[in-house]
């Protein structure tokens, strides 16, 4: 049934409707404040864009910088003490100032939007079915039978299985990709012309976020709308925008087309963003350029360029009056607010000719073969299960959770091991099972030399010293009611320093990571992200480690600020000799900081070796599906790839497939001959060695270039 051809439900007459000529929505001088206990903050400056039919206008910047106000503005979801002034149309009708009645009337029909964490935008007492007809039925006169059939049609066409059985399902029964899907069935239900997508994909694993860009490339076809892409992932800008526009301190400091942006930036700060980008597919040559400092306080900008401070090639004159947005070359749309634009087209847009690049020293043991370094870490054959149990007063055991089943690994000295895959495969149980140093349910570990099944209470301590551990919240690893100095100061005093060396012991480490010794009496709220993680980082190197286990120590951080917490790891590697054991979900860091990685699938390490061999040429094809799902900050680069996007979402470890675990989302598995099909169902397979220590566990390796 057309669009045309319904009727709607009680909408008013001056609802906005398409006219030919005018773009779907226009933002003109959108000024957003908020009152606080120190004065008003001006969150979004003076903000103007347009979105025509069809497009994808991406939004980027640091925390902070506006892009989350700016839309929930157009949408009409600010708080009630929020001042909003300027000019939103959509379609040329004036939005601002109108009732909630009728914004209700225009959300979720002319424009939808999809929100950054599904399971607290669904309602967890309804079923996604309920939810899904209430978006059709508050717009549309339509009988419940046709609402229905509807909302199985669109949990159909966002890729959900079995949709006539999963549309009666809640929300806590969908896994967060399915939740995120089901958010955008609601947004396209009643095909809006205009859809606004808040960091849809940012707390999800890389291979469920090639499958949500999918989906909203899907959702864009079948409505023909305008889509809003606010991310800090600036690849999937690469991939799915046509223009972008980059916010900085509450207004746009850069607009211009896609590639305008990423080949001809002419802003400092943008060129900044995407030199601290690590890429999946180059290998490391060089260290990331990190943008220095922390974005400005909107509460009292000072006069001049807002990133005047941060920026490498500032002037005197920046700091003078703040640049207009302007046009910077002679391609129409390209804006820049930079009064040293035409210095930046001199140089060229590459970051190293804007930024200083640190230098990382020669490490200490690049010239020994790793065959001849010592082993610091071996786990082999190592089992983790965990009990399924039933029953609230007499438990009793229904099943069994295969978290870790029969991996081994080793690390060695100066090395860097990544170990990646899926949430739920299996990464953080086994680095507790390290850091636990006790024997494991089956198989062996060894740290340093010692079995653990052999460390006596008393020696742990010992051995807990050459091992610690950086982890992935920054703020919620350290003590908010102890001052730096303490924090840093607990393990030097149990591990048994003299009191009369931890004063300058601190100061040494604070300076170490890039810390200002004075700060030391500061507590973890008056530092900012990277800075806790640069504290975390300290506190852990305290005891003079061989082994830091790392467990998604960027994911929480900025991309210009994770650069520089990149090349501090790699500076400690380099100068001290540090093995990591380095757990992430972000494949681009792994390929710029690992020396090897192991790949991992429902408890089992399916592929592993040289990070270079294993992503240049993976075998495994769960390994191609994880590169292939990497999107790459190169708009020319994403247009040519072919993705490989795996179905469904990983099975359950309480009740793992048989034979091949990676069977049942295989993309080569169907192109496979009746008997072979049969081996992978019944035959685990073993890891098979291909060259230079590379080896793959697949019954039919074959390399497959993905970048």
């Amino acid at each position: 049934m057309s669009r045309e051809d319904r009727k709607t439900k009680g909408i008013p007459k001056d609802i906005p409707t398409p006219k030919t000529g005018v773009p779907v929505l226009e933002v003109s001088d959108l000024n957003v404040t908020f009152p606080s206990e120190d004065g008003l903050v001006h969150a979004v400056r003076g903000v103007n864009l347009t979105v025509n039919r069809g497009e994808v206008l991406g939004i980027v910047g640091e925390s902070g910088s506006g892009k989350s106000v700016t839309s929930t503005a157009v949408i009409g979801l600010l708080e009630e003490s929020a001042r909003v002034s300027g000019s939103v149309r959509l379609h040329g009708e004036e939005l601002l100032g109108r009732s909630d009645g009728w914004m209700s009337h225009v959300r979720g029909n002319q424009m939808a939007m999809v929100f950054q964490d599904p399971l607290s935008a669904l309602t967890p007492v309804y079923t996604i079915g309920d939810q899904l007809v209430e978006a059709l039925k508050v717009h549309r006169n339509i009988s419940d039978k046709a609402a229905w059939q509807r909302a199985v049609e669109l949990l159909d066409l966002v890729g959900i299985p079995n949709p006539d059985i999963r549309v009666k399902a809640f929300p806590h029964e969908f896994s967060g990709g399915m939740r995120q899907r089901a958010m955008i069935a609601m947004a396209m239900a009643n095909e809006p012309d205009l859809i606004i997508a808040d960091e849809p994909t940012t707390a999800l694993d890389v291979t469920i976020q090639a499958q949500i860009l999918d989906v909203l490339r899907t959702a864009q076809k079948e409505t023909g709308a305008g889509v809003i892409m606010i991310t800090h992932d600036l690849g999937v800008v690469a991939g799915l925008a046509d223009r972008v526009a980059v916010m900085y301190a509450g207004r746009i400091i850069e607009q211009g087309a896609v590639d305008d942006i990423f080949y001809n930036s002419k802003m400092p700060y943008t060129i900044g963003l995407l030199g601290s980008l690590p890429r999946p597919d180059q290998s490391r040559n060089e260290p990331l350029a990190p943008v220095e400092g922390n974005p400005p306080s909107l509460l009292d900008l000072p006069p001049g360029c807002p990133f005047e401070p941060r920026c490498p090639i500032s002037i005197p004159e920046c700091s003078q009056a703040e640049p207009e947005l302007m046009r910077v070359d002679e391609i129409p749309g390209h804006l820049a607010a930079c009064i040293r634009s035409d210095y930046v087209a001199e140089q060229g847009s590459h970051y190293s000719a804007i930024y200083p690049v640190p230098e990382v020293p020669d490490r200490v043991f690049a010239e020994v073969p790793r065959e001849e370094r010592d082993v610091i870490l071996q786990v082999e054959n190592m089992k983790k299960y965990f009990p399924l149990t039933k029953g609230a007063v007499f438990k009793r055991r229904v099943g069994t959770v295969h978290a870790v089943d029969d991996i081994s690994l080793e690390v060695r000295t100066g090395e860097t091991l990544g170990l990646v895959g899926e949430s739920g495969c299996g990464k953080s149980t086994t680095l507790l099972e390290v850091l636990d140093l006790k024997a494991p349910q089956e198989g062996r570990i060894v740290v340093l030399g010692r079995d653990t099944k052999d460390i006596k209470r008393k020696e742990r301590k010992e051995i807990r010293g050459d091992l610690q551990v950086v982890f992935q919240d920054p703020m919620a690893s350290l003590d908010p009611r102890m001052p730096v100095y303490d924090i840093i100061a607990e393990p030097l005093k149990y591990g048994g320093w003299p009191k009369k060396d931890i004063s300058n012991r601190i100061e040494e480490l604070m300076a170490l990571v890039g810390l200002e010794p004075s700060h030391a009496n500061r507590y973890p709220r008056h530092f900012s992200g990277g800075q806790r993680q640069r504290i975390g980082i300290a506190r852990a190197l305290a005891l003079e480690p061989k082994l830091l286990v790392l467990d998604e120590p960027v994911s929480a951080l900025d991309v210009s600020i994770q650069a520089g917490v990149i090349n501090l790891l790699d500076e400690l590697r380099a100068t001290m000799g540090l093995s990591y054991l380095f757990v992430a979900h972000d494949l681009s860091v792994v390929r710029h900081i690992a020396d090897r990685v192991a790949v991992m699938y429902l408890g089992k390490i399916v592929e592993i070796g040289d990070v270079q061999d294993v992503f240049d040429n993976p075998h495994h094809p769960y390994t191609q599906a994880l590169l292939s799902a990497i999107p790459v900050p190169d708009p020319h680069v994403e247009r040519a790839r072919e993705r490989i996007v795996l179905k469904g979402d990983m099975p359950s470890p309480a009740n793992p497939p048989s034979g091949c675990r990676f069977r049942t989302r295989c993309q080569k598995f169907p192109l496979l001959t009746e008997d072979e099909q049969r081996k992978c169902i019944e035959v685990i397979p073993e890891q098979q060695v291909l060259e230079n220590d590379h080896a793959a566990a697949c019954h039919y390796p074959e390399s497959t270039r993905v970048f």
